[in-house]
This record gives structure tokens, sequence and C-alpha cells, in this order.
């Protein structure tokens, strides 16, 4: 039942608004590389003569292609779409770990787990599989790894050591009611099992994929991704002479660098070409830094209660922001920015297929928790 009223809490709010890693750079130099433009078939420049008869029928068939991508468009809904990815990946989370001895890491684990959350990452890692042909059983194990993974992220993350925050996803951190010692061996597990769950539950897809799909999570959340990300944003903590850059590198690794693998993963497991894979890549490096824009904002735009985490604390500990270096109507526009370019490098693929990481894009720059 809590998982429903999730569901149901997310679709309203969505309804709103609707192989190889690169090496960092900045946001600015990394967004501008252009994409390739399919060449043109050669036999389509030759001139032909034109009969009514034919001008009336690429007339009329161009009026039907129009007619139905309108027809397509509106026919995709994102409330359901939610709903429905939602619902699937909260059952195939719950599947995957049962409490069995010793009860108290496995209730923790699952205390954290399945609290709630929005499922981005999921999602993402399902979309894009779908986008490049795959089906959501190549993808699922692959998407409740990442998520098993950020929860570890947030346990870790809550700790006295790190953040030291009592409130997550509206509900005492699990360090409060497991204890600290507990909770990081919680963390650890979920990270361990994660890596597991992707090798032995990855249904349809070939052994080489799936080596390429874990060598790109590891990747991701290691000393070149999210634990650099972290180690740098508690190195800057406190320091009034944080640059934009260094802000965008703590960012682009700490929470870009997980949405940009869960995209990956998908487009991966999906079986996408290396250049889909590569298109793909650019638009999940851009949605995971307007995250981080987004949370930033919020932060100071939004209470407590409404965000289910506690607000205002990025300013009590002196934390280096994007409201705070560029000011909050800057934070806005650039926000803004990174949305339109993550949807530039959707372009060239089936407009049908791409319509969910369309509308998940505009929900992470329009969301209010």
């Amino acid at each position: 039942m809590r998982s429903m009223n999730l569901v149901d809490l997310w679709a309203q709010q969505a309804c709103l608004v609707f192989n190889q890693t690169l090496s960092y750079k900045s946001f600015n130099g990394f967004m501008k590389i252009p994409l390739k433009n399919s060449k043109m078939n050669p036999k389509l420049n030759k001139k032909r003569p034109f009969s009514p008869l034919t001008v009336s029928a690429i007339a009329t068939t161009k009026e039907d292609e129009r007619i139905e991508a309108a027809e397509t468009e509106e026919a995709f809904n994102f409330k359901i779409y939610v709903a429905e990815k939602a619902i699937s990946v909260n059952k195939a989370l719950d599947e995957a770990i049962i409490v069995k001895e010793p009860h108290v890491i496995h209730e923790a684990m699952r205390y954290s787990l399945l609290a709630g959350g929005k499922r981005v990452r999921p999602m993402l890692c399902l979309a894009a599989c779908e986008l490049v042909g795959g089906n959501q059983e190549n993808a699922m194990a692959a998407a409740c790894a990442v998520e098993m993974i950020h929860t570890m992220s947030l346990i870790h993350d809550d700790l006295p050591c790190m953040d030291n925050d009592d409130l997550r996803r509206g509900k005492p951190t699990n360090h409060k009611i497991y204890g600290e010692d507990v909770a990081v061996l919680a963390g650890d597990s979920l990270l361990a099992f994660a890596f597991e769950h992707i090798v032995n539950s990855t249904a349809g897809v070939t052994p080489s994929r799936i080596v390429g799909a874990v060598a790109e999570l590891a990747k991701s959340i290691g000393t070149e991704g999210l634990v650099a990300g972290q180690v740098a944003d508690i190195k800057c903590t406190g320091n009034a002479s944080v640059s934009l850059e260094t802000l965008e590198f703590i960012h682009v690794h700490k929470t870009a660098a997980l949405l940009e693998s869960s995209v990956v993963l998908g487009a991966i497991l999906g079986g996408g070409t290396n250049v889909e894979v590569e298109k793909l890549r650019r638009f999940a490096r851009c949605i995971g830094l307007l995250f981080q824009v987004v949370d930033d904002i919020l932060d100071v735009t939004k209470s407590s209660e409404e965000l289910g985490k506690t607000a205002g604390k990025d300013l009590v500990v002196d934390k280096t922001t994007y409201p705070k270096l560029l000011g909050l109507e800057k934070a806005k526009e650039f926000a803004a920015e990174l949305n339109r370019e993550a949807k530039q490098q959707l372009e060239g693929f089936d407009s049908r297929k791409a319509a969910p990481l369309i509308a998940l894009a505009d929900y992470i720059a329009y969301r209010d928790n």
C-alpha cells in the first residue's frame, strides 16, 4: 500500500510539468559537442518530374505523418508511464531482497530501499533500454541495482560522519533506527548485492554486454565517480572560495555520475550501438547536473515538509551551491539551459520511444521535492 501511495503522489507531481566513459570536462566544454548529421541518400538528390497525382500523394502522406505524430504525442501519458514503471520497479526491489538471517541487516536494507523515493534512476535505465530496442526485462536487474546503490549512498551520506541528517524521504534516517554500525553495513550490503543482482538476474542479454554494464556501473561509483564527488564535497564544505568549476566537478561526479550510469546501462543492455550509447551518455550528463542544480534551488525555496528531508541545511553548514554562487535567478536559467541541452541529444531517435526520457528530463527540471 505504501508503494501505491508513493506512485500516486509522484504521478500527480509529474503531471504538473508535463563503451567508454567520457573523461570529465567542464560543462560548457563538454556539452557543446555537435552531433553528426546522417548523410543524405544520394538517390534522393536526383531530380524527378512530379505529376499532379504525385504531388497530391506526397501532400497527403505528409499530412498523414503530421496527424500520426500529433496522435502519438497525445497518446503518451507520463502519469500512466510513471505509475506502471514505479509499480514494476517496487515489485522487483521487494522480491530482490527478502528478510532472512541475520534479520536485522536485511530489515535495515529494506527499510531504506523500500521507503519510497522517486525511482528516477530505474526509470531512466528502463526508458533508455526501450529507446534502443530492448525490453524492460533486459534492464530490470540493472534498474534495481542502480537504485540499491543510490540508496546506499543516501544511507552513508546521512551518517553523522558525513552530512549528519535525521530525515530522509520523510522518515528517520537509517542510523536513527538501526544505529550507525548497522547503517554502515546495510549500505555496504546494498552495494555488494547490486552487482550480484545484475550478474545473476539480467535476462536476455549477452554476457559481454552484462560485463560492460558491470564495468560502467563500478566506474561511476568509485574514485572516478560518486566517491570522487563526495570527497571533493567534504573538502569544500565551509570553504568560501569554491569556484563554479569545482562545484561542477563535485556534482558531475557525486550526483550526475550515477544518473549517467543508469541511462548508459539501459542503452548497453538494450542492445544500443556505440553511437547511441554516447548520445545517451551526453543526455544523462546534462540531466544529472540538472538534478543537482534543481536540488540546490529547492533547498532554499521549499520547506522540510515539502522536501521530505531537512531544508536549508546547505546554508547552515555553509555548503557551496549553485544559488549561492550564481544567485537564484541565474541558477534557474542554468537549469533551463541544461534541460534544453539534454533534449538536443535525443534528436535522431524515434520520437515515440524518446517521449519518456523527454518527460523525465522535464520532471527533473520542474519537480518540487
